[in-house]
C-alpha cells in the first residue's frame, strides 16, 4: 500500500452580514467568513490537506483568490475538483479528520449534515469523515469572535498498489 498523509490549516475573518458556510452548509449566525469564495474554512483545509498529501501544491495554486472564476464560488465545487485531481493521480481518500475552531455558534447540531455533504463530495463513506468543533476559551482572534480557523489531516492511498 502507498499511504500518504496531508495536513491543512486555514483561517477566515468573521464579519457581519456575510453567510457562515461550513462543511458545505449554511449555518445560521449574524457573522460569516470573509473570503474570495464562500469562505468555507472547513472545506478549504480539507482541500489543502488532500492536495498536500498528493504533493499537488495548495488550494491557492489551483484556485487563486485573484481569479474572477472563483469569486463567491461554492467551496464544494473546489473540493470535487480536488477529488478529480487525486483520482487522475490514482489516489483514493482513506479518511479525513478535521477540527473547526469557533467561539459561537455551537456546531454540534450541524456536524452530521456537514459530514454528509463532505462524504458526497469526496465520494467516500460518511464513516471516513470526522468533524469536531471546539472553542478557544475566548482566547485569540477566534475567542474574540473575530475569526474562524480549522485544521484537517487526511490519509490517502494509491489505488492499484499492493
Amino acid at each position: 500500500m502507498n499511504f500518504r498523509v496531508g495536513f491543512g490549516y486555514d483561517v477566515h475573518q468573521l464579519v457581519v452580514d456575510k453567510d457562515l458556510w461550513l462543511g458545505g452548509i449554511k449555518i445560521p449566525h449574524e457573522k460569516g467568513g470573509l473570503g474570495h469564495s464562500d469562505a468555507d474554512v472547513l472545506i478549504h483545509v480539507i482541500c489543502d490537506a488532500l492536495l498536500g498529501a498528493a504533493n499537488l501544491g495548495d488550494i491557492g495554486t489551483h484556485f487563486p483568490d485573484n481569479s474572477q472564476e472563483y469569486k463567491d464560488i461554492d467551496s464544494k465545487i473546489l473540493l470535487r475538483k480536488v477529488i478529480k485531481m487525486l483520482k487522475e493521480k490514482e489516489y483514493e481518500v482513506v479518511n479525513i479528520d478535521s477540527t473547526i475552531c469557533l467561539q459561537v455558534p455551537k456546531l454540534a447540531p450541524y456536524i452530521p449534515k456537514m459530514k454528509e455533504e463532505i462524504s458526497s463530495c469526496v465520494e467516500t463513506s460518511i464513516e471516513n469523515i470526522s468533524i469536531k468543533a471546539t472553542t478557544t476559551e475566548r482566547l485569540g482572534f477566534v475567542g474574540k469572535e473575530k475569526g474562524i480557523s480549522a485544521y484537517a489531516t487526511v490519509l490517502i492511498n494509491k489505488t492499484g498498489v499492493s
